[in-house]
């Protein structure tokens, strides 16, 4: 039996195994998105198979993008139902349409901005080297859209979106909190609810927040003013849970590692 999660309005069916990709196609999830068609979007670190397609059911649809990436980190799709993935270690944001036809490229390939930070440092930790401000980009991770068509993007904090009072929400993982700062940079508040290592948002149009706890393998359920309305995970079982994303249906959609390791995978979380 599958298990249930969450509580009051907030609970879900759990489907470990929604997705079934073909035989022999290893998908090693580490964001996911949702088009306007409730096709499922997995961005993963395999150069083979970088952007693989699953209908709601988990049927396999298609896949694209063989040898264009290096480190992926987030996706991102529109309200117009194009595809904007975040290259980290390219240090780009491209976007693409659904069926993978480059349009755009934001960022110049591997050219990381001086921040103090060794050019070969990747880790996670590498933000505590940074001596000094540098233009974009060294690791982005993030971006997001104002409705102006203003872009809002993430280089080092983790997660970003701007939410309909029109406020920038920043998940600062490494720092275990959520700031939220007008569109000119200034901070209005951080909420005071605890989150372990929050890692990127997704808002439904009730304004309710989904965030996924990476570092505490959590998942939790918000207002827009930080009140927690669910949360469930298995702690350091479940550490890493990297991305989020909700269908038409209500349902979410979670990376995080499987019971067999840390190779994430995308759990489906049907609405109750």
């Amino acid at each position: 039996m599958d298990p249930i999660v969450g509580s009051g309005k907030y609970t879900y069916k759990v489907h470990e195994d929604w997705a079934r990709p073909p035989e022999g196609m290893d998908v090693r999830a580490c964001a996911v998105s949702v088009d306007s068609q409730d096709r499922v979007y997995c961005f993963n670190r395999n150069a083979e198979h970088p952007v693989v397609i699953f209908d709601r059911d988990g049927n396999f649809l298609s896949s694209w993008g063989a040898g264009m990436f290096t480190f992926p980190h987030a996706i991102r799709i529109d309200e117009q139902d194009f595809v904007w993935l975040t290259d980290e270690y390219h240090g780009q944001f491209m976007k693409f349409t659904t069926d993978g036809q480059l349009l755009q490229t934001i960022g110049a390939k591997g050219q990381r901005s001086d921040t103090g930070v060794p050019e070969d440092d990747f880790s996670s930790a590498a933000w505590k080297k940074v001596t000094h401000g540098g233009g974009p980009f060294n690791l982005p991770t993030d971006i997001a859209f104002a409705p102006s068509g203003e872009m809002f993007m993430t280089d080092g904090p983790h997660g970003v979106w701007i939410d309909r009072r029109g406020r920038v929400l920043i998940a600062d993982r490494e720092n275990d909190r959520v700031q939220i700062f007008d569109q000119d940079g200034k901070l209005l508040t951080v909420w005071p609810t605890e989150l372990i290592g929050p890692a990127f948002f997704y808002v439904d149009d009730d304004d309710i927040v989904y965030i996924p706890e990476h570092n505490g393998g959590m998942i939790s359920i918000l207002t827009l003013d930080g009140e927690r309305l669910a949360r469930w995970g298995d702690g350091p079982v479940n550490r890493s849970c990297h991305g989020i994303w909700v269908d038409s249906h209500s349902d979410l959609y979670v990376v995080q590692p499987g019971d067999w390791g840390r190779v994430r995978r995308v759990v489906k979380y049907e609405r109750q």
